[in-house]
């Protein structure tokens, strides 16, 4: 029999100081008030396909050419 997960946190919390279940509390109320942003997948499959495949060959080539190189001069 597996241990639920809030019940893993509850046992975990008992045996936390007050200042670190403050924390903990902090932080599960600032999850709970994040907004999603952004634009649903389904909504953007429309986009698919919408490309040409001469540009991504671009892209990629473009990716694979400056990915990984630092520029010591560009800081």
């Amino acid at each position: 029999m597996s241990i639920s997960i809030i019940d893993e946190v509850v046992e975990q919390l008992k045996i936390m100081p007050q200042p670190l279940q403050r924390q903990v509390l902090d932080f599960v109320r600032s999850l709970v008030k994040v907004d999603v942003r952004g634009t649903p997948g389904q909504q953007l499959l429309r986009f698919a396909g919408s490309i040409p495949s001469d540009d991504l060959q671009l892209m990629r080539e473009a990716i694979e050419q400056d990915c990984e190189r630092i520029d010591v001069d560009g800081w």
